[in-house]
């Protein structure tokens, strides 16, 4: 049976994409990051026979040692550990290039240690910038507008490197925007639906005009797998988008009419990014995905926004709604 090795298990993304695996069959191993509170992020929410049938590895993506040791034994490596808050990111870059780039490098090395092991890699569409053409595709340039995108310009860079130097059968999976239940709220849906949930009738936002192409989570997990599953997608870096696009100010509104009317937009200037590092538009292109793989889909924006509020109203307590969350 193939057995995966899926790091940033305990995240966002990385839970959805194990909960996916284990019920299409297969064997995972789920890295997650050591702590002191024994949490396995959200993994500790699955249901109970989902849990059961996965494999806990406790450690850190930037010690080489626990990342060789859990890319021992497996047949495939999903590569989501990483930092991905942006406005952290200009506090602390440091952080970002060992968690990003080195513990990419990491992964990358014990793959090629055993046996060239098939490996994802987990791009972003910051890499890209604001968009020079849209609809944006894989050979649009890369420009590093914060800490954060620079460092994944670095990991995605590293990866192609060993796929050309090695032969490694890797791949860069480069999500779009995702959303869904269980994202963190640093990110710009879970702000604008928890400080409404809360009760707050002037929502607290940065910029209004930047566009973002907005991928509903199940949708990107699935495109994980789809990806795998196809042999044409090695040594290719590959877009996971919906191409279509819409604003902040727009998204926002549709929040407020789905969840309190009465509320309205106020900028909040801390919120604000620095001019040259704001990316004002992202849209994807998802015509190689469609072309190579079997992936469609299969959300769109309002339904995936309707189970996002759901999922926040029965969890609203697990989130700190009063303050702005880097």
């Amino acid at each position: 049976m193939t057995k995966f090795l899926v790091t940033g298990a305990d995240g966002f993304i990385g839970s959805h994409l194990t909960e996916l695996l284990v019920s299409q069959g297969y064997k995972v191993r789920a890295f997650v990051y050591y702590n002191s509170f024994n949490s396995w992020g959200w993994l500790d929410s699955l249901p109970k026979d989902i849990l059961n049938d996965i494999e806990i590895f406790q450690g850190d993506i930037r010690d080489p040692n626990g990342v060789r040791e859990a890319v021992k034994g497996t047949d495939a490596v999903f590569h989501l550990a990483a930092l991905i808050a942006i406005p952290f990111s200009y506090i602390s870059p440091d952080t970002y290039v060992d968690t990003n780039i080195k513990g990419t490098l990491n992964v990358l090395q014990a793959a090629r240690e055993f046996g060239n092991i098939r490996v994802l890699v987990t791009s972003t569409s910051e890499v890209y910038g604001t968009a020079q053409y849209v609809p944006i595709d894989e050979k649009h340039p890369f420009q590093g507008q914060s800490p954060y995108s620079a460092t994944k310009i670095g990991a995605d860079r590293l990866a192609e490197s060993f796929y050309r130097s090695f032969n490694l059968p890797m791949t860069i999976v480069r999500p779009f925007n995702t959303y869904g239940p269980r994202q963190s709220a640093r990110a710009v849906i879970p702000t604008i639906i928890t400080q409404l949930l809360s009760g707050r009738t002037e929502i607290r936002l940065g910029s209004l005009t930047p566009t973002r192409d907005f991928n509903f989570v199940k949708d990107t997990a699935n495109g994980f797998l789809q990806i795998y599953k196809s042999d044409k997608t090695i040594g290719e870096e590959i877009n996971i988008a919906t191409q279509r696009e819409i604003s902040i100010g727009e998204l926002a509104n549709e929040l407020i009419r789905q969840i309190n009317p009465g509320a309205n937009v106020v900028c909040d200037e801390k919120r604000l990014r620095p001019e040259k590092s704001e990316v004002s538009r992202l849209l994807g292109c998802n015509g190689k995905i469609i072309r190579l793989t079997d992936w469609r889909p299969q959300y769109t924006l309002e339904q995936g926004l309707a189970e996002t509020i759901a999922f926040f109203r029965d969890n609203l307590e697990k989130y700190k709604t009063d303050i702005y969350n880097i």
